[in-house]
């Protein structure tokens, strides 16, 4: 099988079984998303959609999150991990976007990265979920996920390199939701742990599950 025809069935799959994939995070705009998608690292998205109310309520838009204290905002944040930085990192966000983007939060990958607590991950995940932009953000997911399938070579050992890899191979119309796609396939089926190989429609072309029939598993 080429990898041309590799990526194919994995698209015609998803397509079928997943035509209308979505992000788990609760969200009604670009303002709730960015916040939710901050707390999100290495923290599960249940945990964030527990907190997000709470925070939304108290700060509804940029400008009054912008506007309070590390000691009003963290009691908020405390059961999500890491909180003392992202307390700040979700204040400091707020205060540039108010300063340099003029209260509107930046659509581009290179200025969302200037924001604190924004990595490149979560720029594509913005990025891609709110303008369907061809951006393709690589968590543990989505690098599990893709190299098990052979979509990217196991060489490839870093987010960026299987970025690019993906983005190369996918078609432009479609990374949005190959993002989702990934990631939904490595929460529920792909395991790290355990994977439900015997339950994936996905056997016929995996690498991995066929490494693990010929271990005799």
């Amino acid at each position: 099988m080429t990898k041309k025809e590799r990526y194919q069935f994995v698209v015609n799959y998803f397509q079928e079984h997943m035509p209308n994939p979505e992000t788990e995070l609760v969200y009604d705009n670009p303002y709730q998303l960015l916040v939710a998608v901050i707390l999100s690292a290495q923290c599960t998205d249940k945990r964030v959609n527990m907190t997000t109310p709470f925070i939304f309520e108290r700060y509804p838009d940029l400008s009054s999150l912008s506007k309070t204290s590390f000691d009003e905002l963290f009691p908020l944040i405390r059961s999500i991990s890491y909180p003392n930085n992202k307390t700040k990192h979700l204040i400091g966000m707020a205060q540039k976007v108010m300063q340099d983007y003029g209260g509107e939060i930046p659509m581009t990958v290179a200025e969302l990265i200037t924001l604190p607590g924004v990595g490149r991950k979560t720029a594509n995940v913005i990025t891609s979920v709110v303008e369907q932009q061809p951006n393709m953000a690589v968590d543990t997911h989505v690098f599990r996920v893709s190299k098990r399938l052979g979509l990217v070579a196991q060489k490839l050992t870093t987010p960026l390199a299987v970025e690019k890899e993906l983005v190369k191979n996918i078609p432009p119309g479609l990374i949005h939701k190959a993002h989702h796609w990934l990631i939904l396939h490595g929460r529920y089926t792909c395991l790290a742990r355990n994977p439900k190989c015997r339950e994936c429609g996905l056997q016929q072309i995996c690498p991995y599950f066929h490494q693990l029939l010929k271990q005799g598993n």
